[in-house]
């Protein structure tokens, strides 16, 4: 990857993100102190902080459901989002929207699923059968 993101977050409970951003997501902890942790997520610096999480509210339409604002997330290949869907819902993680397809037939078509960790930050996960599409109109 040429060029990582590097996102910073506040979680409530360490102990809780480290098993759910390593034990369920398959991230890789990095360095960390008594008030963070970094993780390899997906090929990106994730940094969790303690502190209080962003206030969200369902105000983003897209398609037929109105999502969490501000979200998070990745764009998988098809065939490791439905090994992550598979894992998360092995884990019982409530979905906001379960993993589903959208924009079906469409330029962009994407599968998707929404969940939250356990401080709350909601998260979304794409998936692409052809990564070349991510970008279409």
């Amino acid at each position: 990857m040429a060029h990582p993101f590097h996102l910073a977050i506040n979680v409530t409970d360490l102990d809780a993100a480290r098993e759910f951003y390593s034990g369920v997501l398959g991230g890789v902890e990095g360095r960390s102190t008594e008030t963070w942790v970094d993780f390899d997520f997906f090929g990106h610096q994730l940094s969790l902080h303690v502190g209080e999480p962003l206030a969200t509210a369902p105000t983003g339409k897209v398609g037929d459901h109105m999502v969490p604002m501000p979200h998070f997330g990745v764009v998988l290949p098809l065939d490791d989002w439905r090994a992550l869907a598979g894992r998360l819902e092995a884990a019982e993680v409530e979905f906001a929207i379960p993993p589903s397809v959208r924009f079906k037939g469409e330029p962009g078509e994407q599968w998707t699923m929404f969940f939250r960790d356990p401080s709350g930050n909601p998260i979304e996960v794409k998936g692409f059968a052809d990564m070349g599409a991510v970008f279409d109109t």
